[in-house]
This record gives structure tokens, C-alpha cells and sequence, in this order.
């Protein structure tokens, strides 16, 4: 292999790789389909159905509804990222792999986080006492996340931005008074933009920009025992993203231009049980959910030029969230809940995806305008744990005389990411 394809095959796997990372690691899961559900972390969303935002979460809700409903909203996601006890260590290696030098230094970063946006629009339409039908927008992927250009370890840090967007088809059907079943489809668009540079040289890495679409399904069936208790069943169905990238990156002696590929990146199936209890001749009802995601389909990332560019030892995580609803009169409705949030990484851990378990802390309300119309807040505290990160890498320095030489750099460090969500929606009736 010529040092200009191992150039290439270092840079991809190093920058492409952790950004990938980015956009699907379990840290940055969104639940964001609703101010309501995140006011109670998120329990018993697939068969609560207070509003149409339910159908995100399982397409047999809409069977609940008796008329046109209507919820659009947004969700702001705000992330807190510390790296701390980090020492970044430089090596100049020999033809050989022997060290030739080396330095090492402090790389701790107090907030590599950002704010992202997600909106969401949901739309069911009964037509008979049988049938229904609804369309959605929303998100289901996405971070922002930026070291500054003189983070020392520019390599391992640099900018990230993610944003997918989820358009859905559902129908939904009522077999019986208890029986209810619904599927969909889900057309989602991923876009990234990602850079890394090295700062000691200044040399660029990489840049890239990718977008790509995928098909996905739900399914989903509701029981009913009664009007105050229900449960509620959804599978869903991820594609693959097939995003085109433009890979460009200078700096090097004898490389220049881009590299062009379209990049494969599996997402996780969600499987979801949520119940629901209205406790009788009370103000108080509790709901929960416990749900499964298959981040273990997330084995390799790899390009249909380049083949594979990187592995992982990722593993499926679980979310269990429990919530308590209060009618407090025909105005006010005050919710609150609790999540426990499994990490999707194991052993392959970085500073620029702080994933970890996670605890949701979560409050929120409803004040109904009108009996037909109300407004939604909900707001979260995301608290992560300490992730012990432990990164390197080896690149050609481009030196050839006497002899060629390679860079070999290594991250030993601590990361700590917690985050605030906050929502607000409008939902109505007609």
C-alpha cells in the first residue's frame, strides 16, 4: 500500500469513523417526538395517546382517537461534554514502529457540547370507527458537538453537526373493543458535516459533508382492558443510510483532493411496551415503558469504494422509564418521570462521543386552551456517567528521507456528558 492510500484508509477511518459514531451512538438517541412524552421521560408513550404525537412511538394508538387530531411542537437539546484528566501524547516513529520522540500534554476541554432543534409535526385522521390514518415529521438522530480549532487534540475533537429528519406514512386498524393494530412507513433523511484537523501542524484532515435517505416500517398493536388501563406494543424498523460524502483534505505532501464514496451506516431496530393505569375514582394515573435498541447492528461502518473503514464492539441498550400523570382540573395537567438510559458503547469509547448510561429527570404540563386545544411543556435533565476513554492512531508525517516516518498520537482521558431538553407544542382537535 502506497503512503497516499494509507493516508487515505488513516484519515477515513479516523475522522469518518468517530463522526459516524456521531450521528448514531446511543448518547445521542433523540427522544424528541414530543414536549408531552418528554415531560414524563418518555413512560407509556406507545399507548397513552394524549395527542398525535403518539403514532411516532406506535401506529396502533391512532385506532384511539374519534376525531382529527393535530400536535406541532419542537424539542431543544442542549449538551453539556467535559473531558477531563486527559493527556494527549505525540510520537514520531521510525520505519520500524520504534519512538523516535515523544511529548505529552494536557488535553482537558470544559464544553464541547451545542444546541440542536428538533421539530415535530403529527397529523391523524380517523375515517370510520375502524380505520385511521396520519402523516409525521420528526427526528430521531442528531448532535452538534465542537472542540475549539486550538484544541491540542484536534484529531480526536473537531466539529461535528447531525441532523436526520423522519417523514411517516401510518394506517391504523380496530379489530375488536380490546384489539387495536397499525403500521407505517418511514422515509428518513441524514445529513453530516464533520471536520478534523491536527493543531500542532495545522494540517487539515478531512472535511466532509454527507446525505443520504433510507426506508424504514413500524408496527404496532394496542390492548385495552378497560377504559383506565391499556398496553401498548411497537417494533421498529431502522434502514441503512447510504450517505454520499465528499471527503477533502490538504496539507499533506503529494495528497490533494477528495475522495468520494458512499458511506453504509446501519441504525437500530427499537422494540417498545408501554402501559398505561388510571387508578379509579382518582386524579392520578402511572405509565411506564420498557424499550429495546439493537445497536449491536452497528458492527462496522464501511464505504462501497473504501469496504470496511472501521469496527465496533458496540452492544443493544435498554431504556426503562417510569412516569405519574396528574389531572389536577380541566385546565392543568401535570406529569413527571424517570428514565434509566443504557449505553450502546462497551470498550470502544472517544472524547467526541461521551456515551454512557444515563438518568432522565423529567417534569412537564399541559394547559388546556380550549377543550379542543392545549399547550405542551415538558423539560428533562440528562445525567450522564465518567466513560474512561482511551484513543490512538498512527499517519505517515509525508517524510521519506532518509527514511519514512509516522506520527503516532494517543488520548488518555475521562469524558463526562449530561444534557437539558426542553419542548413546547401546540396540540388540537376537529
Amino acid at each position: 500500500m502506497n503512503k497516499t492510500r494509507l493516508f487515505k484508509k488513516s484519515i477515513i477511518a479516523v475522522t469518518i469513523a468517530l463522526a459516524s459514531q456521531q450521528a448514531v451512538a446511543a448518547g445521542f438517541q433523540l427522544n424528541a417526538q414530543s414536549a408531552t412524552g418528554l415531560g414524563r421521560a418518555f413512560a407509556g408513550d406507545a399507548v397513552i395517546a394524549d395527542n398525535a404525537s403518539s403514532m411516532a412511538r406506535n401506529p396502533a394508538t391512532m385506532a384511539l382517537f374519534d376525531e382529527t387530531a393535530m400536535s406541532l411542537g419542537f424539542v431543544t437539546i442542549t449538551s453539556m461534554i467535559e473531558v477531563k484528566d486527559a493527556t494527549y501524547t505525540q510520537s514520531y516513529l521510525d520505519a520500524t514502529g520504534q519512538p523516535m520522540s515523544s511529548s505529552s500534554q494536557s488535553a482537558n476541554y470544559d464544553d464541547a457540547g451545542g444546541t440542536s432543534v428538533a421539530p415535530n409535526l403529527h397529523l391523524i385522521v380517523p375515517v370510520n370507527d375502524k380505520f385511521a390514518w396520519g402523516l409525521n415529521a420528526y427526528t430521531n438522530f442528531g448532535t452538534k458537538t465542537e472542540f475549539d480549532s486550538s484544541y491540542v487534540a484536534g484529531e480526536y475533537g473537531g466539529s461535528t453537526d447531525v441532523k436526520s429528519f423522519n417523514l411517516g406514512l401510518a394506517g391504523s386498524y380496530r379489530i375488536n373493543q380490546q384489539w387495536s393494530v397499525g403500521a407505517g412507513l418511514d422515509l428518513v433523511y441524514g445529513s453530516g458535516k464533520f471536520s478534523r484537523a491536527m493543531t500542532t501542524s495545522g494540517t487539515k484532515l478531512v472535511d466532509i459533508d454527507a446525505d443520504g435517505w433510507g426506508l424504514g416500517f413500524n408496527l404496532g398493536t394496542v390492548y385495552e382492558m378497560n377504559e383506565n388501563n391499556r398496553f401498548g406494543l411497537a417494533y421498529h424498523y431502522s434502514p441503512e443510510l447510504e450517505a454520499d460524502g465528499d471527503v477533502n483534505y490538504a496539507g499533506y505532501t503529494g495528497a490533494s483532493g477528495s475522495i468520494n464514496d458512499t458511506l453504509l451506516m446501519p441504525l437500530p431496530d427499537i422494540l417498545e411496551l408501554s402501559g398505561y393505569h388510571r387508578i379509579e375514582d382518582t386524579k392520578f394515573a402511572v405509565h411506564y415503558s420498557v424499550q429495546w435498541i439493537g445497536w449491536s447492528s452497528f458492527d462496522k461502518l464501511e464505504g462501497k469504494t473504501s469496504g470496511t473503514i472501521n469496527t465496533y464492539e458496540w452492544q443493544n441498550g435498554m431504556h426503562y422509564s417510569l412516569g405519574g400523570t396528574y389531572y389536577l382540573n380541566e385546565d392543568w395537567t401535570i406529569r413527571a418521570g424517570y428514565m434509566y438510559d443504557t449505553s450502546a458503547q462497551d470498550e470502544v469509547t472517544s472524547i467526541s462521543v461521551p456515551d454512557s448510561d444515563r438518568q432522565w429527570f423529567s417534569t412537564g404540563f399541559t394547559y388546556h386552551i380550549t377543550p379542543k386545544s392545549n399547550i405542551d411543556f415538558g423539560f428533562t435533565y440528562l445525567l450522564g456517567d465518567d466513560v474512561k476513554v482511551s484513543e490512538s492512531t498512527t499517519l505517515p508525517t509525508g517524510q521519506t528521507t532518509p527514511y519514512p516516518t509516522y506520527l503516532n498520537t494517543n488520548m488518555e482521558a475521562t469524558t463526562h456528558a449530561d444534557a437539558i431538553l426542553v419542548g413546547l407544542q401546540y396540540s388540537r382537535t376537529f
